[in-house]
C-alpha cells in the first residue's frame, strides 16, 4: 500500500522552562546560562531529608497567562503531586508535578486543540562522557517546567513542528520563558502512531526531540518505519524512543509506562491553591495586562500596515526587529513609506548583519542605527531624493557609524539629480550617440526606452533619476 493509505496521528507533550529567578518549589537560582555544574543548589531543590518545598507564585501565573492566551480553561482549584521513580537526575526520588487538577484546561493555538497546561518540576541533566560513569548536574533539577499536553489531532510532521514554533514564539511574546530549544530550555515528545483507518494504532514516543527540524525528521521517520512493519506483516510495540540527531533514525530506550507505574499521590507538603482567593494570581488582571499577541500582530500588519505576509512574519518572530521598526513607523498611515521601511530592514540591513556574522534576535538596532536617521533616509527615498542605490550606500555609511543621512547624501554626491535642465543635456548626448536605437524606437520598439534610461542613470553614476530620465527620453523621442 502507499503512504496515501495510512493516517498519521500525532499528539504532542512540550516541556519549557520558565523564567523565574527561583526554583519551582526551592529558593536556589534558575540560571539557565550557569555553566558551572552543582553551583545554584540548596537542600530543598537537592531532596534532603527535613526539607519543605513552596510554590513558587511566578510560575503559576506563568503557565495562568499562557492559558489566558489560548483561550483555555483556569482551574479556580488546584493541588500539585508526586510523581515517584527513581533516576539519578530526580534527586528526591519523586518529581512534583499535577496530576488530576491541571492549572489549565482546553484552549487552541495554531489550529491545534490543547487538553491542558500544568506545573512541574524539571529535572537534573545527566551526561554520559564516555567510561563507566555518568555525570549529574543539578543545577537544573527543580526548576519551573511548564507542560502542555496536545489532543491527538495532528497529521503532518510539518504541523507538529509549526505547533511547537508557534508555542516558543507565544512563550517569548508572554516573557514566560525564552524556550531555546539549543539550551534545552523547550523540549518536544511526539507522540506517534499509523493506521489504515480512521481508529488509533499502537502509540510511540519519542523523547526529547531539541529542534523543529528533529521534531519534523523523527516523526517522518517513525511514521516510515510504522508503515514499513505494517507492511512486512510486522507489529508495533508501545515503548519510548529516543532520536540519534547525528543517524536519524529513532531507538528503542524502554517499553512505555503506564500512569500507576508512578504511583502519583498528592503532594503532602504543598497547600492546596484557590486562584480566585490569592491577590497574586488575578486572572482579570492577568487579562488586561496581555501583550499583542502573535496571531493579532499578523492580523494588523497585513490589514492594517500593509505588509507583505513574509516581512510580517520577520517582525512577529523577531522582538528587537518589531520594536525598532514600529519606533521608525510611528503613526504613520502611508503605505509605501512603511513598506519601504520594511523592505529595507528585512533585505538591506539584515543583509549587513548577516555579512557581519551577527546574531539577528540579539542586536540592538537601536544603538546600531538611529531611529531619526532611518526614517530621514527612508523618506528621501520615497520623495524620489535618492536612488536605491544611493540609499542602499548611505545604509552603509550609518551602519559602519557615520550619523546624519542628509550631510552622507550631500557630502557623499549620493542625492539623486531631477533637474530636467541638466538632464535633458545628457539624454540628448545619448541620443545623438545612439541613431540606431532611435531608429528603432520610431519604428515601434519602444521597449528601448529602457536602454536609454540605462545610458543615462551610468552617464550619471547613479544619481539622476529615473522616472525624470524615462519621461525626458519620451518627450524627445516625440
Amino acid at each position: 500500500m502507499a503512504i496515501e493509505d495510512y493516517t498519521l496521528t500525532v499528539g504532542l507533550e512540550v516541556h519549557a522552562e520558565l523564567k523565574t529567578g527561583q526554583r519551582c518549589s526551592a529558593n536556589s537560582k534558575n540560571d539557565p546560562d550557569e555553566k558551572r555544574p552543582n553551583v545554584n543548589i540548596c537542600p530543598v531543590c537537592m531532596g534532603f531529608p527535613g526539607t519543605l518545598p513552596t510554590i513558587n507564585k511566578s510560575a503559576v501565573a506563568h503557565v495562568i497567562r499562557t492559558g489566558i492566551a489560548i483561550g483555555g480553561s483556569i482551574a479556580d482549584f488546584t493541588e500539585f503531586d508526586r510523581k515517584n521513580y527513581f533516576y539519578p537526575d530526580i534527586p528526591k526520588g519523586y518529581q512534583i508535578t499535577q496530576l488530576k487538577y491541571p492549572l489549565v484546561s482546553g484552549g487552541l493555538l495554531a489550529g491545534v486543540p490543547v487538553t491542558r497546561i500544568h506545573l512541574e518540576e524539571d529535572t537534573a541533566r545527566s551526561s554520559h562522557a564516555g567510561g563507566d560513569f555518568s555525570l549529574v548536574d543539578y543545577n537544573r533539577a527543580g526548576i519551573p517546567l511548564m507542560e502542555l499536553v496536545t489532543e491527538p489531532v495532528i497529521r503532518s510532521a510539518e504541523q507538529a513542528s509549526q505547533f511547537a514554533k508557534e508555542l516558543q514564539l507565544l512563550l517569548q511574546t508572554l516573557g514566560a520563558g525564552d524556550a531555546n530549544m539549543e539550551k534545552g530550555e523547550m523540549r518536544v515528545e511526539a507522540n506517534i502512531s499509523v493506521s489504515k483507518n480512521a481508529e488509533f494504532g499502537t502509540k510511540v514516543e519519542v523523547k526529547n526531540l531539541n529542534s523543529f527540524r528533529a521534531v519534523e525528521h523523527a516523526i517522518a521517520f517513525e511514521m516510515k518505519r510504522h508503515i514499513d512493519l505494517i507492511e512486512a506483516g510486522g507489529q508495533v510495540i508501545q515503548e519510548t524512543r529516543g532520536w540519534d540527531e547525528t543517524k536519524e533514525v529513532t531507538f528503542s530506550q524502554r517499553a512505555k509506562e503506564n500512569s500507576h507505574d508512578y504511583r502519583y499521590f498528592p503532594e503532602p507538603d504543598l497547600p492546596k491553591i484557590w486562584i480566585s482567593k490569592s491577590s497574586d494570581l488575578n486572572i482579570a488582571a492577568f487579562s488586561h495586562t496581555m501583550p499583542e499577541l502573535p496571531w493579532n500582530m499578523r492580523i494588523r500588519y497585513v490589514s492594517e500596515l500593509g505588509l507583505k505576509k513574509e516581512d510580517t512574519e520577520f517582525f512577529v518572530r523577531l522582538a528587537n526587529w518589531k520594536q525598532y521598526f514600529e519606533h521608525v513607523v510611528g503613526h504613520s498611515k502611508d503605505q509605501k513609506l512603511i513598506q519601504t521601511i520594511a523592505n529595507y530592514l528585512t533585505s538591506d540591513l539584515a543583509g549587513l548583519l548577516k555579512a557581519g556574522g551577527k546574531d539577528f534576535g540579539e542586536v540592538d538596532l537601536f544603538s546600531l542605527i538611529s531611529t531619526e536617521d532611518f526614517l530621514v533616509l527612508m523618506n528621501m527615498v520615497t520623495s524620489g531624493l535618492l536612488s536605491s542605490r544611493g540609499a542602499k550606500d548611505i545604509l552603509k555609511f550609518l551602519f559602519d557609524g557615520e550619523k546624519n543621512t542628509e550631510s552622507i547624501a550631500t557630502e557623499k554626491g549620493l542625492l539623486q539629480k531631477s533637474d530636467e535642465g541638466e538632464l535633458t543635456k545628457i539624454a540628448e548626448e545619448i541620443l545623438q550617440a545612439n541613431p540606431a536605437v532611435v531608429s528603432e524606437y520610431k519604428q515601434g520598439k519602444v521597449s528601448v526606452i529602457q536602454f536609454f534610461v540605462g545610458q543615462g542613470m551610468k552617464a550619471t553614476k547613479g544619481s539622476a533619476n529615473p522616472e525624470v530620465l524615462k519621461s525626458l527620453f519620451e518627450k524627445l523621442l516625440g
